[in-house]
């Protein structure tokens, strides 16, 4: 019999979704009625859907995300100024290949970090490569690869990326070297790529949080003109789930 020669071939070639597929016609007797170009076609199917899934697995985990979001899941009726009709149209992701950034606006709790998560992992979906990072700790990140030589590799690997979540911007007022390292950052991506930045801070405070007038107008230059602002307000939604858990808890007591 060839059967197990050609299985062992498939998976020599690295082919495992067509052997999968194989495998599955050998041990259902209802694929004999299949012609041979209906069975080739199954095959080929299952190893591009098998490559898609590792594709997608490989991004997901790359990415770091914080959370695990996605846009299906997006509350749209808890009041915190949320369009719907919007976020269908960045669901899409062509604001990423039209390299256009994201401002995500608002108090603390209004989702800004978890929907933000939700678009990057969309945009794995669409095989965007995507990398999430916390701002106060990338820049901790940064300062150790200026001292271990990795520096260089590093913002290579972030200006490659398609979309960069840069999360709880404006936490800390930057140093002289934080600031050159963001500049760095924002300029390799300058029209190159997209970025999601949340924040708390207003805009109008970024000079503040930058802390240098020449680099701040430099930063908000490649990062503003060509963002979608997006203001969220209303209450925390961790205090709405906090109070339902409290409700839910009191029931059951």
């Amino acid at each position: 019999m060839l059967q197990q020669p050609t299985l062992q071939q498939l998976r020599e070639l690295k082919l495992p979704g067509m052997a999968q597929a194989l495998e599955e016609q050998l041990n259902q007797p209802q694929s004999s009625s299949l012609s041979f170009e209906e069975r080739i076609a199954f095959m080929l199917d299952r190893e591009i859907s098998y490559r898609k899934n590792r594709k997608l697995q490989g991004l997901i985990k790359t990415a770091k995300f914080r959370y695990q979001a996605c846009v299906e899941d997006i509350d749209y009726q808890h009041p915190r100024n949320l369009d719907k009709s919007q976020f269908a149209s960045l669901i899409q992701c062509n604001w990423i290949r039209q390299k256009h950034n994201i401002i995500f606006e608002g108090p603390t709790g209004t989702g800004k970090s978890w929907l933000a998560c939700a678009l990057g992992l969309q945009a794995c979906r669409q095989i965007i490569s995507v990398r999430y990072f916390r701002l106060p700790r990338l820049l901790e990140t940064l300062r150790i690869a200026h001292a271990d030589g990795s520096y260089a590799d590093l913002i290579s690997q972030i200006a490659k990326t398609q979309l960069v979540v840069l999360d709880d911007w404006g936490i800390d007022i930057l140093g002289r070297e934080q600031r050159n390292d963001l500049l760095e950052i924002l300029e390799d991506r300058y029209q190159q790529s997209a970025t999601i930045i949340t924040t708390q801070l207003p805009i109008k405070k970024w000079h503040e949080f930058i802390g240098e007038a020449t680099i701040a107008d430099a930063i908000l230059d490649r990062v503003v003109h060509n963002a979608y602002q997006i203001k969220f307000d209303g209450d925390s939604l961790r205090r709405k789930e906090g109070k339902q858990l409290n409700k839910n808890k009191k029931t059951i007591d």
